[in-house]
C-alpha cells in the first residue's frame, strides 16, 4: 500500500485496502470556517441531529470574512459562534484568537502524522506536510461527519514525486509546487495521491512542506502527503505533540506514475492569469508588466518564515509609488513575531500595510479587493477570472520573495 492507503485503511479498521475501494472511516478531525460551517449547521440542524460526536474534534475557525465585513458576515459568523456555545466545542477561533485555518491548526498542535481529517475547505490538504491524509470536503459531508465522526471515501490512486537534488538559493516550496502544476495541469492529478519522496525533501523546510501539499489541490489531487522524517517530528514537538503516528508506503507499492524533479532545476517560477498551470519562470517574462497591488500572506504562505523572506527584500526600501502592499500574517502568534522581531517595523516604514489575519483579498473577501483592469502579484494559491475582486482584473501566484521585489520595484519582470 501507498502511505495514503495505509492511513485509510488503519481509520477504516481494515487490514488493507486498494484503488477506487470504497471505505468509511473514522475522522481525528473535522473543520469548517465561517463560509463553510454556516452551511454544515443547516444540513445538520435540517437533519434534526441533535449532538456531535466529539466537543474536541471538530474544530471552526472564523478567518475567511473576519473582522466581519459586512452584515451577512456577521450573521454566518453568529451563527457557527452560537453552534459552538450549544455544543461546547473547545476549538472555536474567534476575532482576536483566529488566524488562517490551515496555519492555525499544526501551530496549535491540532492535527498530526497518521492523522485522518476533513475539512470544508479545498486546501485541507494542507496537513499532508506532517504525514496525515487530510482533504477538503463539501459542507453536507461536514454535516454528517459533526454528528458521526466518519466519513466515506473512494480510495485514491496515487502518484509519486520523487524530490531529488538542493534547491537555488532564490527558490522555495512556491516556485516547487507551481512547477509541478505546470507540468501537470491543473487536472494532473485528478482525485489521485501526490505522495512526496526522495532525499530532496530533506532539503526542504516545514514552511515549504506546508505550501506544497496546499497547493496540491491546483493539480486536482485529493490529497498531498510527505514522509515523516526529522524535520516534521521536531515541528510537532514544538507544538506539543507527542501521540502522533508514522506510516511508510511499502517499497512495492503501487503508483500509477513517477514523476521526478530536480531541485536544481527549479526556477523562480511565476503563475500567470488564470489559472495555477499557467506557469512561466521569471527570465521567460519578455515584457515587465504593471503591478496595482501585492499580497503577502494566505494559508500557502502567510508563515513566519514568509514574512521574513519579504521583510529581507523590503528592509530600507520604500514600496513603488502607486502600488499597493497589503502585509497579512496568517495567525495572531505570526502577527506578534513580526513585531517582536522588527519586521513589522520594516513594512509599515516602507509603505505597506499590515492587516488582521484573515483569508481577507484571497477570495475576493475584504481587505484588498482587485477593481476592473487591476494587476495583482500575490502568495495565494488561486488565480481563476475575479477571484480577487473585478472580473476583468488579473492575479499572479508568486513566492513571497518575488512579491516583495515586485512591490520595490513596481513591475514583475525577469529583472527584478
Amino acid at each position: 500500500m501507498t502511505m495514503t492507503q495505509k492511513i485509510l485503511a488503519f481509520h477504516s479498521g481494515l487490514d488493507s485496502v486498494s484503488q477506487g475501494q470504497l471505505i468509511e472511516a473514522d475522522l481525528d478531525i473535522v473543520l469548517g470556517n465561517d463560509i463553510t460551517a454556516p452551511v454544515a449547521i443547516n444540513e445538520f440542524e435540517k437533519a434534526g441531529l441533535s449532538g456531535v460526536f466529539s466537543k474536541e474534534k471538530i474544530v471552526l475557525v472564523m478567518d475567511h470574512f473576519t473582522p466581519n465585513k459586512d452584515i451577512r458576515a456577521a450573521q454566518q459568523c453568529k451563527m457557527v459562534r452560537d453552534f459552538a456555545h450549544k455544543h461546547s466545542i473547545s476549538r472555536f477561533y474567534d476575532v482576536g484568537e483566529m488566524g488562517i485555518e490551515h496555519v492555525l491548526l499544526p501551530e496549535k498542535g491540532i492535527v498530526k502524522a497518521g492523522d485522518c481529517i476533513i475539512g470544508a475547505d479545498s486546501h485541507t490538504c494542507t496537513y499532508g506536510a506532517l504525514g496525515a491524509f487530510s482533504t477538503g470536503v463539501g459542507s453536507t459531508d461536514m454535516a454528517a461527519a459533526m454528528a458521526t465522526g466518519k466519513a466515506w471515501f473512494k480510495v485514491p490512486e496515487a502518484i509519486e514525486v520523487r524530490i531529488e537534488g538542493t534547491p537555488g538559493s532564490h527558490v522555495s516550496g512556491k516556485d516547487i509546487i507551481l512547477h509541478l502544476i505546470g507540468k501537470i495541469g491543473v487536472d494532473g492529478a485528478l482525485y489521485k495521491s501526490l505522495e512526496f519522496k526522495g532525499d530532496g525533501i530533506n532539503n526542504l523546510s516545514m514552511d515549504d512542506r506546508f505550501c506544497m501539499s496546499n497547493m496540491v489541490i491546483e493539480a486536482g489531487a485529493k490529497n498531498g502527503i510527505f514522509p515523516v522524517d526529522n524535520k516534521t517530528i521536531e515541528y510537532m514537538k514544538q507544538a506539543g505533540i507527542n501521540d502522533y503516528k508514522v506510516f511508510e508506503a511499502d517499497q512495492n507499492a503501487d503508483y500509477i506514475e513517477v514523476l521526478e524533479i530536480d531541485l536544481s532545476q527549479v526556477k523562480p517560477t511565476v503563475s500567470f492569469p488564470h489559472l495555477p498551470d499557467n506557469t512561466k519562470t521569471l527570465e521567460e517574462i519578455k515584457v515587465p508588466i504593471k503591478i496595482d497591488q501585492v499580497i503577502i500572506g494566505s494559508c500557502t504562505n502567510g508563515r513566519y518564515e514568509d514574512m521574513a523572506v519579504a521583510a529581507e527584500i523590503i528592509k530600507g526600501r520604500h514600496i513603488a509609488k502607486g502600488l499597493r502592499c497589503i502585509i497579512i500574517p496568517a495567525t495572531q502568534k505570526v502577527y506578534l513575531d513580526c513585531v517582536k522581531n522588527g519586521l513589522a517595523e520594516v513594512f509599515i516604514k516602507a509603505g505597506a500595510v499590515i492587516s488582521t489575519p484573515t483569508c481577507g483579498p484571497c477570495l475576493g473577501g475584504h481587505t484588498g479587493i482587485l477593481a476592473e483592469g487591476e494587476k495583482a502579484v500575490a502568495t495565494t494559491n488561486r488565480n481563476f477570472i475575479g477571484r480577487m475582486g473585478h472580473k476583468n482584473s488579473e492575479v499572479f501566484l508568486s513566492s513571497p520573495l518575488i512579491a516583495a521585489k515586485v512591490a520595490i520595484n513596481g513591475y514583475l519582470s525577469k529583472d527584478i
